[in-house]
């Protein structure tokens, strides 16, 4: 701009209208291109607060700005900035200035609207010599600018020069911009993406680099309709090819002229006979939609794409879960194909507050992650912790599905105690959801994780709630003693053993009546190793074998181990209780961390006696009381006491005195049925 006033005044006549007329055509041509970005550039002047700021600082003097100077260091102030602005500020700069002002289209639009014409000379034939003062006395208005606030300018040209290089770079790519809170065209600038090129050459050129030529799946169907070529990208494999055959058969009736000038909109609005379809224009964007199962639909010549959803993934049929069996009940269960799941949840929950929100996680796998939750029950807080903590998670990927998500939002140490619920039933999601539970689907995984969870949720099972408040109280007792015995029979066994005079006089009968080859402790862990070796081998056993297997198991190993001496009767007797009560544990993981505790009792019964059972199960019931999930106790009702919750987990109340919801979820409703 400096130099614009060392000009003289006939190359200034001839710049300035020249630059506007170029900047008024090119921003004909983006307006053609780009209607809505170019009224929203022109809707207002006020329309970004930084780019106005740039505008009245370059061209506003800054002695207008400046603070009256005591005239005792005038002098010295003015030897000073003539110094420095020699060594500043040179030709070279000022080209750079003016470059970069010319790029920036809006900018230079702007100024030259605002300043230039303004200022632009009345006549051609004045005097040269007027002319000159004006520049002259302009330059000194600029040089006494430069002379306040030398650091602040020196700033300003480093600011303008990566300006020019970002535009520079943008020839090849493009910024998404968001609008600012005023409503303004200039928001927060977003990561680089990659449009879509608008040449079909260009186009499958691009598609090359993304695997097609060279993954046999990937499938491009080039076809002209309408003299408009036109190339269907999908995977094979995970759509639907009927309902593509029939988009195509449709397209097929198309001619010249009825397609207008604007080919994407008349495909979009009136050709493609599918029922979800959409418009991206981002590279990206589109190579994630195919590679989810959708198909591209592009047009030669447009700047975007259409995304057909005609997904067919390859699933089994819903059926009664392997852990959660009930005798009475439904027999569905969840399958590996998110959209099945979250319908099976809606066809039992018809709630118009049910909400399910997306979230790709994963940079190279980006699975599929639903939140669910019943907008006016579930706390607010906690739907926000849940979804922040799945956001921030950054890895490749979850080809393990929700087991890794749970360690990457939530599992923290070395803790074997499972902090979330698994459920493979949506009759157990729905009540949970109604409680103001949330719960998360993660595609791929038949499981869904009920959040936040407790030490008592997971030994409930649905089977209580499908008979009487009677049986199912029954059912609760058993399976809470079978638990009890799973972690504490074995150690209080062997403490008896090791001291009898703890044992009262009822129970002399209790200890081995002989003592075997190999000490207790060790017979102990080497039955907890067989009882997990036997559970691995019937998983990966195939079925027609697991009968055989169990026979090896019960006679063969069982009952010559006991002959041979290398175990006692009593040891048998005890471990096939604790694995009965385990297997009883509704939660597979809760099961296993009990297990891990069962074992850390035993020893330190075998180190320390009453001591270090005692001091053992302390501090387990510490660690536990210290867990949170979700920052919920992970032990509540037991700590912190909840009397009539603790009523509700003894007892399996009936449906209509149960009117309330858990504090423990802090929920916006409370009841769950109106108070008569």
């Amino acid at each position: 701009m400096r130099n614009r006033d060392r000009q003289t005044p006939d190359d200034q006549s001839f710049i300035i209208p020249e630059i506007i007329s170029m900047m008024e055509e090119l921003e004909d041509e983006d307006a053609l291109d780009h209607p809505s970005a170019s009224k929203a550039v022109h809707s207002s002047d006020n329309e970004s607060d930084e780019l106005s700021a740039v505008i009245e600082e370059i061209s506003e003097p800054k002695a207008q700005k400046a603070k009256p100077r005591s005239s005792e260091n005038l002098e010295a102030e003015e030897k000073d900035h003539a110094e420095r602005e020699k060594d500043h500020f040179t030709q070279e700069d000022l080209d750079i200035e003016l470059l970069s002002l010319i790029k920036d289209k809006e900018r230079l639009h702007q100024l030259l609207s605002a300043q230039l014409v303004s200022k632009e000379p009345a006549s051609h034939s004045g005097s040269k010599s007027a002319q000159h003062g004006e520049a002259d006395k302009k330059d000194k208005a600029a040089e006494q600018h430069h002379t306040d606030d030398s650091s602040k300018d020196k700033g300003k040209k480093q600011q303008v020069q990566a300006h020019s290089e970002q535009q520079d770079h943008s020839d090849s790519k493009f910024k998404k911009q968001g609008k600012s809170q005023d409503g303004g065209a200039h928001g927060e600038e977003q990561p680089l993406v990659e449009p879509i090129p608008t040449s079909i050459e260009q186009y499958l050129k691009k598609l090359e680099d993304a695997g097609f030529h060279t993954s046999f799946d990937i499938v491009v169907r080039e076809m002209t309709f309408g003299e408009k070529r036109t190339a269907l990208f999908f995977y094979n494999g995970l759509v639907k090819d009927t309902l593509l055959t029939d988009v195509l058969t449709r397209l097929t009736y198309l001619q010249t002229e009825t397609l207008s000038t604007n080919a994407l909109h008349d495909f979009l609005h009136y050709y493609v006979p599918a029922v979800q379809v959409k418009a991206v224009d981002e590279w990206d964007d589109m190579l994630l939609e195919v590679m989810s199962g959708a198909s591209a639909f592009y047009i030669d010549g447009e700047s975007s794409a259409l995304i057909i959803d005609a997904k067919a993934f390859p699933s089994r049929g819903p059926e009664e879960p392997s852990l959660e069996r009930v005798v009475r009940g439904s027999r569905d269960g969840f399958v590996e194909t998110l959209m099945v799941n979250v319908s099976l949840v809606r066809r039992r929950l018809r709630d118009p507050m049910l909400r399910y929100e997306i979230v790709r996680v994963g940079q190279r796998t980006q699975t599929d992650v639903c939140i669910a939750y019943v907008e006016d029950i579930t706390d607010p807080e906690l739907i926000e912790s849940i979804r922040d903590k799945i956001q921030q998670v950054k890895i490749d990927g979850l080809p393990l599905a929700d087991k890794q998500l749970e360690e990457a939002t939530v599992k923290r140490g070395w803790n074997p105690y499972p902090l979330v619920r698994y459920s493979e039933r949506p009759d157990v999601v729905a009540a949970h959801l109604l409680e103001g539970n949330v719960a998360v689907f993660v595609d791929t995984s038949p499981s869904v994780m009920l959040l936040p969870t407790t030490f008592f949720d997971l030994i409930q099972h649905a089977e209580e709630n499908r008979q009487t408040p009677f049986m199912g109280t029954y059912f609760r007792w058993v399976r809470f003693i079978g638990i009890w015995a799973s972690l504490f029979l074995l150690p209080i066994w062997f403490l008896f053993v090791l001291d009898p005079s703890l044992k009262p006089a009822s129970l002399d009968f209790i200890g081995p009546s002989k003592m075997g080859e190999i000490p207790i402790v060790i017979q102990f862990l080497l039955a907890e190793l067989g009882v997990d070796l036997l559970r691995m081998a019937a998983v990966h056993t195939p079925t027609p074998l697991a009968t055989a297997m169990s026979l090896i198991a019960a006679l063969m190993i069982g009952d010559i181990a006991v002959s041979t001496g290398l175990f006692i009767n009593e040891v048998i007797l005890y471990m096939a209780i604790a694995a009965v009560g385990m297997f009883a544990t509704p939660s597979y993981e809760l099961g296993l961390a009990n297990r891990i505790v069962r074992l850390l009792l035993i020893v330190c019964v075998a180190a320390f006696k009453v001591p270090g059972f005692v001091i053992a199960t302390t501090i387990v019931m510490l660690v536990l009381s210290m867990e949170r999930s979700f920052n919920r106790p992970y032990m509540w009702p037991f700590i912190p006491f909840d009397l009539k919750a603790m009523i509700n987990i003894i007892v399996r109340p009936p449906v209509l005195y149960n009117r309330t919801r858990p504090n423990l979820l802090r929920p916006k409703q409370r009841d769950k049925m109106p108070r008569t």
